[in-house]
């Protein structure tokens, strides 16, 4: 934590992750699923689940397409492989819910803390229309947003990270749920990185956070008591 508390002390910005880290996405999309696709068994919801996830990345690794069609896309296909009813307008509904999706309760608080010493940042893999609904619902106004309608491509990509480097500078930190997407490019990028592990994994990738939490609260305790020392 020796690394961690050094890099803390000299950090001045902040970017984040939003759907994983800030926004409880698995609970948004399951809840889709269940009201919009009307999937109400545990089962088929997980096989879903898994699925959905499985199809949105090949997707994304793909020529850019709008998030909104990504998902509607994502959705259509997973839903037919698996024998469930889907239509157009369906799958489209799925898409257009993500900026209704639930803040964790941890993530204002925790936002308010942080604003008061650094400036914020978001990376984003949505539409910038999406976003705009998500952000009403925190307590804080962000500096800086790069979303992947503005840089043409998806996380793990590294177009987000360079943005928030321009952003950041020399003395930005990144946090972020995801190793996946956030934290191995990250890592590439050499780009300081805390790792808000909301699901309890192990980490088995190439990532190496400075520091890992459960929750975003542990990590502005963290900050706060760094202040103290």
């Amino acid at each position: 934590m020796l690394e961690y508390r050094t890099i803390l002390s000299r950090t001045t910005a902040l970017t984040f992750d939003c759907y994983g880290t800030l926004i409880d996405w698995e609970t948004g999309l399951r809840r889709a699923f269940r009201d919009i696709l009307g999937l109400t068994d545990g089962a088929s919801l997980q096989t879903v689940f898994d699925a959905y996830l499985a199809a949105e990345a090949r997707i994304e690794a793909g020529p850019y397409q709008p998030y909104r069609r990504v998902v509607a896309l994502a959705v259509s296909e997973v839903a037919g492989a698996l024998g469930v009813g889907c239509t157009s307008t369906q799958s489209e509904d799925v898409a257009d819910c993500v900026g209704d999706w639930p803040v964790f309760a941890d993530t204002g608080d925790a936002l308010k803390l942080l604003s008061a010493r650094f400036r914020l940042g978001v990376l984003s893999n949505v539409d910038r229309d999406l976003l705009a609904r998500t952000l009403r619902q925190f307590p804080v106004t962000f500096d800086f947003l790069a979303t992947a309608a503005d840089v043409k491509s998806y996380k793990p990509a590294e177009a987000h990270f360079r943005r928030g480097r321009d952003f950041a500078g020399e003395t930005g930190l990144h946090v972020a749920q995801s190793l996946y997407h956030d934290g191995v490019p990250a890592r590439r990028l050499g780009i300081p990185f805390v790792w808000i592990n909301r699901r309890g994994e192990t980490n088995i990738t190439q990532a190496t956070p400075l520091a890992s939490f459960p929750d975003l609260a542990g990590f502005a305790r963290s900050v706060e008591e760094g202040l103290k020392a």
